[in-house]
C-alpha cells in the first residue's frame, strides 16, 4: 500500500481523492460488484458550523458506501439517527435509506476514514492521510463545541487532528475530555452491529452519552428531560 505524503494544513473534501492506493483498488473492486453504490469518498453530512461534530470509523459496505451519506442505510445508521433525532439534533428519522430531506440541527456527521476499507479495517497510513480531512472538520466547529468519537480509532484520529498523541487521552466509553479551543471530546463504544448484538453497547448507555452532551450544549429541547446522566 503506498500513500501520498501528508501535510499539516486542513484541507476541504475531495470527491475525487485517490491518495490510498489499497483503498481506491478496494473500492474499484466493490464498484464492479456493486455498479449502483456510491464507492467514493464519503462526504460528511450536517450543518456547515456545527456546535455538535460525530466522528465515526469508516463507511459501511452495505451503508455509506452504498447510500453516499454516513450512518445511512444500516444498522448502526439507523441506531444513530433514532439517538439523534431523540434528542433534537434531527428533524426526523430517515423512512429509508435514500431519504434525502433529514436535515440535522447543529449537528454534522463525519468518518475517520471517508472511504470503505476491506474489512472495514483502515491501516494506520491510511487514517494518517485521511486526518486532513478531519483536521478541516474540527476547524470548522463551533466555538465551544462538542465531538463524539465512536469508537477507539474515531477518538485517536481526532487527536491527531487536534495536535496531540495517541497516548494524550485514553479513550474510555462515556469519558469526558477538554480539547483546545474550548472543545469538548466525548467518547462512545461504536454504535455497530456487532456491538449491539454483543451488548457491549446498548441503547440505553448510547443514550446516556447523548444526555451528558446534551448537558454540555445546554441545548436539551424544553419537552425532555435530562434524567440519567452518565458518569464521567
Amino acid at each position: 500500500m503506498t500513500t501520498k505524503s501528508v501535510t499539516q494544513r486542513a484541507i476541504a473534501y475531495r470527491v475525487t481523492c485517490r491518495d490510498c492506493s489499497r483503498l481506491t483498488t478496494f473500492l474499484d473492486d466493490v464498484k464492479q460488484k456493486y455498479p449502483s453504490y456510491f464507492c467514493k469518498p464519503v462526504p460528511s453530512f450536517g450543518v456547515v458550523k456545527p456546535k455538535f461534530l460525530i466522528v465515526g470509523l469508516a463507511p459501511g459496505l452495505h451503508g455509506a458506501n452504498r447510500t453516499g451519506r454516513p450512518f445511512t442505510g444500516d444498522d448502526a445508521g439507523e441506531l444513530l439517527f433514532r439517538t439523534i433525532h431523540k434528542f433534537g439534533f434531527a428533524d426526523r428519522v430517515p423512512s429509508n435509506p435514500l431519504d434525502d430531506s433529514v436535515k440535522l440541527i447543529g449537528c454534522r456527521i463525519t468518518n475517520a476514514v471517508k472511504c470503505l476499507p476491506p474489512q472495514n479495517k483502515p491501516n494506520t497510513s491510511e487514517i494518517r492521510v485521511c486526518n486532513q480531512y478531519l483536521r478541516s472538520e474540527l476547524a470548522g466547529t463551533a466555538p465551544q463545541s462538542v465531538i463524539l468519537a465512536l469508537g477507539g480509532i474515531a477518538h485517536s484520529a481526532v487527536l491527531m487532528a487536534a495536535g496531540l498523541k495517541p497516548s494524550a487521552i485514553k479513550f474510555a466509553h462515556g469519558a469526558r475530555h477538554f480539547l483546545a479551543g474550548d472543545r469538548v471530546l466525548f467518547d462512545s463504544y461504536h454504535c455497530s452491529r456487532y456491538n449491539i448484538n454483543t451488548r457491549r453497547l446498548t441503547e440505553s448507555m448510547f443514550h446516556d452519552v447523548f444526555q451528558a452532551i446534551c448537558a454540555d450544549l445546554n441545548s436539551m429541547p424544553a419537552h425532555q428531560a435530562i434524567t440519567n446522566r452518565v458518569s464521567i
